[in-house]
C-alpha cells in the first residue's frame, strides 16, 4: 500500500494488528473502497488469505464515521441520554438473538470507531432483480417473508436494550422528514408553489401517520440494502437506524424506493402487498382491515415520496451526484399516492405542475 492516503495506512496497521487475533496467521492481500451510496459512513472489502480453515475468504471493513446517531434522532433529542455503544452494535446483536439473516460481526473496535462484518458478496437485489433472470415476485416474495419476521419476531422480542424501542416514527418525525421537501425539493421542482398553502396538509399527513400502530422497522429496506446469496437468500445491511414505525413504512420503501416502478407494475404491488397481510394473518398479529392497512401504505407512499425528493434534491447539491434522476419516480409514486387518497388538494396540484418526465 505504499503511497496511500495516511487514512489507508492506518486502516492497514489496523488490519494487520486485528486480523491475526482473529484468525492465526490471517492477512490482508488488498483492501477495496465500496460505494457508500448515501451513508455518512464508509466501507472497505478486504481481500484475506493465509489463516485457518475458518477463515474467510473477505470481510468488510465498516468505518462508523463522526457520530452514532442519525440527524432526527439528535435534533429531535428521540433519545434521552446518549448510546453507550454504536447502534449497530446493539441493533445487529438483537436482530442475531431473533435469527434475522444480517451478517456476522467478526470484530468490533468502538475506539478506533471501526468494525470488521461478514462479507454478504455484491449482489443486490435490485441488480439480481434486472440482470440475474431471476423472478422478481420471487426476489419480492422473499425480502416480504423477511420483512414479516423483523415486524412480527422481532416486535415480540423488543424490549429496552435495543436501541429501536426507544425511537420512534411518530407525527413529529414524519413531519421533521418532509422539512427538505418544503424548503429544497419545492424551490427547485416547484418554484411557484406557495410553501404556507402546503404546510397544513403535510401537517396533517405527518399526523394521520402517527396514529398508526407500530412495530419494529428497519426503516430503510430497500433493494439497495437487501442482498442475495445462493439463488435466493435474502441478507439485510444497514439496520443500524432501526426504530419503531408503521408497518407499512418498510414496504413503502421497499416497493417504491427509486426506480422500483420499473421492476414493480401496480398488479404485482398490490400481489405482495396482500402476501404481506395475508403473512400478518397467518402469525396472528394483523388487528387492520385490508382498507385500513391500504390507506396506511398510500398515506407512507406519500410521505416517503416527497421525503426522497428533498433528500435527494439535497444530496445533489451537496456534491453527490446521481440521484436528481430518482426525483421523477418519487413524484410519480406521490402522484398514485394521491389518487388512492384524494384528500390533500393542494398538494395534488402542485405535484400536478412537474415536467414531464416522469414514468407513470
Amino acid at each position: 500500500m505504499d503511497g496511500s492516503p495516511p487514512q489507508q495506512d492506518e486502516l492497514a496497521a489496523w488490519l494487520e494488528r486485528t486480523l491475526p487475533r482473529l484468525w492465526r496467521n490471517a492477512a490482508p492481500v488488498s483492501v477495496n473502497v465500496l460505494t457508500p451510496d448515501a451513508s455518512g459512513r464508509l466501507f472497505y472489502r478486504v481481500e484475506l488469505a493465509g489463516g485457518e480453515s475458518s477463515t474467510p475468504n473477505s470481510a468488510v471493513v465498516v468505518e462508523l464515521g463522526d457520530h452514532d446517531l442519525p440527524p432526527y434522532v439528535r435534533v429531535l433529542k428521540l433519545l434521552p441520554d446518549p448510546p453507550p455503544e454504536p447502534p449497530y452494535l446493539n441493533v445487529q446483536r438483537f436482530l442475531r438473538s431473533i435469527g434475522a439473516p444480517v451478517p456476522e460481526l467478526y470484530h468490533a473496535d468502538p475506539a478506533a470507531r471501526r468494525l470488521l462484518v461478514e462479507d454478504v458478496g455484491e449482489l443486490s437485489m435490485f441488480v439480481a432483480a434486472r440482470t440475474q433472470g431471476r423472478q422478481v415476485d420471487d426476489l419480492y416474495r422473499s425480502a416480504i417473508n423477511e420483512l414479516l419476521w423483523l415486524h412480527v419476531e422481532g416486535t415480540r422480542a423488543l424490549d429496552s436494550r435495543c436501541f429501536a424501542s426507544q425511537i420512534s416514527y411518530d407525527t413529529r418525525l414524519f413531519r421533521w422528514e418532509m422539512n427538505e421537501f418544503l424548503e429544497v425539493g419545492l424551490p427547485c421542482h416547484f418554484p411557484d408553489a406557495a410553501v404556507n398553502a402546503l404546510a397544513p396538509e403535510l401537517d396533517e399527513l405527518a399526523g394521520r401517520l402517527g396514529t398508526f400502530t407500530r412495530v419494529f422497522s428497519h426503516r430503510d429496506y430497500h433493494g439497495g440494502n437487501l442482498f442475495v446469496q445462493d439463488g435466493s437468500s435474502i441478507r439485510i445491511l444497514d439496520f443500524q437506524d432501526a426504530l419503531l414505525a408503521p408497518h407499512a413504512q418498510d414496504l413503502a420503501v421497499l416497493l417504491t424506493t427509486r426506480d422500483t416502478t420499473g421492476l414493480i407494475d401496480p398488479a404485482l404491488e398490490r400481489r405482495l402487498l396482500l402476501f404481506y397481510l395475508g403473512g400478518l394473518h397467518r402469525r396472528g398479529a394483523a388487528s387492520m382491515s385490508e382498507a385500513a392497512f391500504f390507506e396506511s401504505y398510500w398515506l407512507c407512499v406519500l410521505q416517503h415520496a416527497l421525503k426522497v425528493v428533498g433528500r435527494f434534491t439535497y444530496l445533489e447539491r451537496q456534491g453527490k451526484n446521481g440521484y436528481l434522476r430518482y426525483v421523477p419516480y418519487a413524484v410519480a409514486n406521490a402522484r398514485r399516492a394521491l389518487r388512492e387518497l384524494s384528500d390533500f388538494p393542494i398538494l395534488s396540484r402542485t405535484l400536478a405542475t412537474f415536467g414531464a418526465g416522469a414514468p407513470r
